[in-house]
């Protein structure tokens, strides 16, 4: 099937160049209108007409002939090799829409609804509890970043490891969705209408001159439709209530879960954007965040205190309850400068974005597990005062009997 659109690319090429020698030996005024003639003559679709396969991907990663080995690592189920972008040679749209056919396997949205993931205890345990917060793009929930996912492995790409560290130290878990916000549907199509009786069976020139600037608008538009010959349905997007953005899943996700949780100490790793959406929950639960939340692990976020306006409490709180490990050179947990009145920033030990959040790993429950100590100090410090105060208090009104 191929060869045969190549031929006949190829014949249309030759007649293309006959019909230009034909004109060479005329004025050039003749040869001007006579290659007008040529290609207003020429089904400029005809010479593009799918010159690339469609878009029709399989739906598991059984069919992809892809799997995970033991190491987390996206090998083919056939030659064990790790996944090929460029599947077929000069094809690079038809390579990208396969590479997201691939992250979006088994991703289904019957409704404009989103979720989130909760470990059995989540809302219940009164102890300790974990949020974790992507970036924007194309993951989705319990990802870190797709492209490690499918060229590294899980451990780096996922946040599996966070979720299994978090439950063997006995904190509950809450994994947020925010790129998960909208729902995509096919538009309707424009039914055509027909002509009214009434109008006149010769158009007026105004109208024609309109129709002429369209007929150009078209031939414009030739080196579009050649780009992208398979013209995809139009689609429209229905923005999911409350959480059609990352800052509004985050502050609806506070509002109707981890507000209600009765975890006494709160703990948040949120990745790029996820810290600004961090932020932005700030500005509006303040007080509440304060209350609530332990500690914050930024990793290289996206925020910025300046332009999100927040206010000199919520700068003084992220300076003494947040750090911020970012993509340098330097060794991981290098204390690194910053002049802005912003929250401790640390080396995450890559200088790789995406990777920031899985080289600060251990660091991160290290961090945790300091904040942990400290509270229990504070706690059995104000406990002993308050134990003192009482003795003293009976063995006054003692002495007075």
């Amino acid at each position: 099937m191929l060869s045969s659109q190549i031929c006949a690319a190829e014949s249309a090429v030759c007649i293309l160049l006959i019909a230009m020698a034909q004109v060479a030996g005329q004025e050039d005024g003749e040869k001007t209108t006579a290659l007008k003639d040529l290609l207003s003559r020429i089904d400029l679709d005809e010479l593009m007409k799918k010159d690339e396969p469609p878009f029709t991907f399989p739906k598991t990663l059984e069919e992809f002939e892809y799997a995970f080995n033991e190491h987390g690592q996206l090998r083919h189920m056939k030659t064990g090799e790790p996944f090929i972008f460029n599947a077929r040679e000069d094809l690079h749209r038809w390579n990208q829409k396969r590479y997201e056919a691939l992250g979006e396997v088994d991703a289904t949205v019957n409704e404009p609804s989103s979720f989130i993931y909760l470990s059995p205890n989540a809302l219940s345990n009164p102890s300790k509890l974990l949020v974790l917060i992507q970036g924007s793009g194309v993951v989705r929930a319990g990802q870190w970043a797709r492209r490690l996912i499918i060229n590294q492995d899980l451990d780096s790409g996922t946040q599996i490891p966070f979720i299994a560290k978090a439950m063997e130290e006995g904190y509950s878990v809450i994994v947020l969705n925010p790129n998960e916000n909208y729902l995509e549907v096919e538009k309707p199509s424009k039914s055509s209408t027909l002509p009214s009786p009434t109008e006149p069976l010769e158009e007026p020139v105004e109208k024609k001159e309109r129709k002429d600037d369209k007929d150009g608008k078209k031939r414009r538009e030739f080196y579009e439709k050649y780009r992208n010959p398979q013209k995809e349905t139009e689609r429209e997007r229905l923005l999911i209530r409350e959480n059609g953005s990352s800052e509004e899943h985050v502050l609806y996700v506070w509002d109707h879960f981890v507000a209600k949780a009765a975890a006494k100490h709160v703990f948040i790793v949120a990745h790029s954007y996820g810290g600004l959406s961090f932020v932005e929950l700030m500005n509006h639960r303040e007080t509440e965040v304060r209350n609530k939340v332990c500690a914050v692990a930024l990793t290289d976020s996206a925020h910025s205190m300046w332009l999100q306006e927040t206010s000199k409490s919520t700068q003084d709180w992220m300076q003494q309850h947040c750090c911020n490990w970012v993509s340098s050179p330097e060794p991981l947990d290098t204390p690194l400068d910053s002049m802005l009145p912003d929250c401790p920033r640390v080396s995450a030990g890559t200088e790789r974005h995406e990777l920031t959040s899985w080289m600060s790993f251990d660091s991160i429950f290290r961090f945790f597990g300091e904040v942990v100590e400290a509270k229990k100090d504070v706690e059995a410090e104000e406990m002993f005062n308050t134990v003192t105060t009482r003795s003293s208090s009976l063995k006054s009104k003692h002495l007075d009997l």
